[in-house]
């Protein structure tokens, strides 16, 4: 490849300048600064070192790029323009405005070659560590001494706000400890934020703290000369850890009173300021004009084209030898289920009905991970430091390693594995979930306490934003789990959950709703929270067509007898309260009372079934309670203000299980003193 004279490259990266500073100022919103002050990053990196392919972006084997700080989205458009993306100048004049595929912040699934969607700081940083993860497990797993199919980098672009955040502590302390070599990070370093220069507020070592997880650090590298950055890139590329390159820039480069101040963040520069930088960085055109040669200089479509192609020529060679690995790593690259999969998920249903076992759901949810492990050699699970109470590893699961690792048997690179030990890092965690899934080859879930999911709230959101097929594993779901008291016992978090579009909340009461709830999630074309129980459930016997309707979300478990009288009352309830609803049926029925239970372990997926589907689970007119033990609230959408709910809105208390269901109101007594009283309303 040859490589652009300094004269070009200059020209490059003041095309990327004019189009960050014209689609703000057009848009009147917007982020100049940071596209204007990496302008040269982008082009040592876009022009001479990442493998991709515009007129593929879901080529397998190309280099992941992730915005981290995602408010300069105008940086990653104007890259994605010029090197021959779908991304006709249309869409960039269009910046910020209805429809188009040039959003304020990067959204996957709307722009072509948007890899994850980024704005929330950090997070994509997070992101990157997950796709890191998956090419390093990917390599170990599938290739061969005389075949490299898996061998690309991840690269991201950050700021000092991503480093400011928690989650970049938790991310970067990780991929260091997995030594994640083909991991690279341009930090650019301006020293401003929002509120002015950083040195009031974020006094860090930044370089020092790296070196402290395990990173290689280039420091001080000057960020606005191309050569320089191109030169720090190749020598990470030579590291054996992951490498963060600190980029020494001016926030808004080329504004002559703008630039180096936070003036130049998040804000238009304004027509006479765009006049000025124009004339002082000798861009003679005018807005949105970008000459021929420079389109020439940054057009890559060529050579990805040429270097997929390569790929693929490799990769028949590859199928050709190997034929079992060959079409398995095609299967898993397309995210498509093994053949066998409703045979596989149907037989792991079965079991759990067969078996019918009164266990904690928490342990229902390992006993079906096994069975998914068997069928999916793609499962990789994990857990924030609580495998052993999440229950989120197998009997066959094997944890993931670093070179060099005590427990690695290989010295030279990542030991592969399916089980990863995240640490205490909830939220670092769930967004490294989050890149593994959009990366692609594995189905990734990890676990930890409910009211933890409180850390990783923020990535749990993205996920459903992005759709990714992330699943996140809660166990020690309400006061059920006792004596570590209010701290650890949620109140609010499931209701919370299953108010965030896009994302599926099961709450199963016992061993085959489990089994569904994981199954389901399996399938599903997005995010899933799964929430288990600490203490021990009662099983439900059920027919098939019941054991059939626990996937539309909610179903009639028991039913009304048919010599009932006509004083009818449905009971609603999820998880642990599905057993007090079975249990106050008889006495309701003492009283005179016919109780349908409904169990509704998916509110997300039975509001999306059909409208008669629910009006026969849920017939009008017939008096509803609602239990569970968590807020109320939530519970009136189906009950309404007449109805009655079981639940609790304090928060809980220190003591066994069963005394704290007593003292909150879960009892026998208290259903039934709640269901005459609707009644009698």
């Amino acid at each position: 490849m040859t490589l652009p004279t300094s004269s070009q490259t200059a020209l490059m990266a003041n095309a990327i300048r004019a189009l960050a500073m014209d689609a703000v100022q057009q848009a009147n919103s917007g982020h100049p600064g940071m596209p204007m002050g990496m302008a040269e990053i982008g082009v040592a990196l876009w022009s001479r070192h990442l493998k991709h392919n515009p007129t593929n972006p879901h080529w397998f084997d190309r280099d992941r790029f992730v915005l981290s700080n995602g408010h300069g989205s105008m940086l990653l458009y104007s890259l994605l323009h010029l090197t021959g993306y779908d991304l006709p100048l249309a869409e960039l004049k269009n910046f910020r405005q209805l429809h188009s595929k040039t959003p304020g912040h990067p959204e996957y699934g709307i722009t072509a070659g948007v890899e994850t969607t980024t704005g929330p700081l950090g997070q994509g940083v997070g992101n990157a560590v997950g796709m890191a993860l998956a090419e390093a497990l990917l390599a170990a797993e599938f290739n061969k001494a005389d075949a490299k199919i898996v061998d690309h980098y991840t690269y991201v672009f950050l700021g000092d706000g991503c480093l400011m955040e928690g989650i970049s502590h938790e991310a970067c302390s990780l991929a260091g400890t997995l030594k994640l070599n083909k991991l690279i990070a341009l930090y650019d370093d301006n020293g401003i934020s929002i509120d002015g220069h950083v040195e009031h507020w974020f006094h860090d070592d930044t370089p020092k703290r790296f070196e402290a997880y395990g990173w290689n650090v280039i420091r001080a590298v000057d960020g606005h000369n191309v050569d320089a950055v191109d030169a720090a890139i190749a020598a990470a590329k030579k590291s054996d850890k992951p490498t963060l390159i600190c980029c020494r820039t001016v926030i808004g480069k080329g504004a002559p009173t703008k630039a180096g101040g936070h003036d130049a963040h998040g804000a238009p520069l304004g027509d006479k300021e765009i006049a000025a930088t124009r004339a002082a960085i000798g861009w003679n055109y005018g807005p949105f004009e970008i000459p021929q040669e420079v389109y020439a200089a940054w057009d890559a479509k060529e050579q990805g084209t040429h270097a997929e192609a390569e790929w693929n020529k490799a990769f028949d060679a590859y199928k050709a030898k190997y034929a079992g690995e060959g079409a398995e790593f095609a299967r898993r690259m397309t995210g498509e289920l093994p053949a066998n999969w409703a045979e596989a998920a149907a037989k792991i249903i079965e079991d759990a009905n067969q078996k019918g076992e009164t266990i904690a759901t928490r342990k229902a949810s390992q006993n079906t991970i096994e069975g998914l492990a068997a069928a999916l050699p793609e499962l990789l699970g994990g857990s924030a430091d609580l495998t052993g109470s999440n229950l989120t590893n197998w009997k066959a699961s094997k944890a993931v390693r670093a070179a060099g690792d005590a427990e690695n048997a290989n010295p030279s690179g990542i030991q592969w594995g399916n089980h990863i030990n995240y640490g205490v890092r909830e939220f670092g965690m769930s967004a490294a979930i989050n890149g593994i899934a959009l990366h692609g080859g594995y189905r990734p879930f990890g676990g930890t306490f409910l009211t933890f999911s409180d850390y990783s709230r923020n990535a749990l959101r993205v996920a459903a934003l992005m759709k990714s097929r992330s699943i996140f594993v809660y166990t020690h779901d309400s006061i059920g789990l006792g004596e570590d008291g209010p701290t650890h016992q949620s109140i609010e978090h499931v209701s919370s959950l299953r108010l965030i579009p896009n994302l599926q909340t099961w709450r199963p009461a016992d061993t085959v709703e489990t089994a569904v709830a994981w199954t389901h999630a399996i399938a599903h074309h997005g995010p899933s929270t799964l929430i288990f129980s600490r203490q021990n459930l009662q099983f439900s016997t059920r027919n098939d067509i019941q054991i059939a309707n626990i996937a539309k979300g909610g179903y009639v478990l028991r039913d009304w007898n048919d010599d009932i009288p006509a004083r009818k009352i449905i009971l609603i309830a999820t998880g642990s309260e599905v057993q007090l609803a079975m249990e106050a049926v008889e006495a309701l029925a003492k009283e005179g009372i016919g109780a349908r239970i409904v169990s509704m372990p998916c509110t997300n997926v039975f509001d999306k079934q059909d409208a008669e589907y629910r009006e026969r689970v849920l017939p009008k007119g017939v008096a509803r309670v609602a239990i569970e033990a968590g807020v109320t609230d939530f519970w009136r959408k189906y009950v309404g203000l007449e109805g009655g709910v079981v639940g609790i809105d304090t928060f809980g208390e220190s003591a066994p299980a069963g005394a704290l269901f007593k003292h909150f109101g879960f009892t026998v007594e208290n259903v039934v003193k709640t269901a005459k009283a609707v009644l009698a309303a």
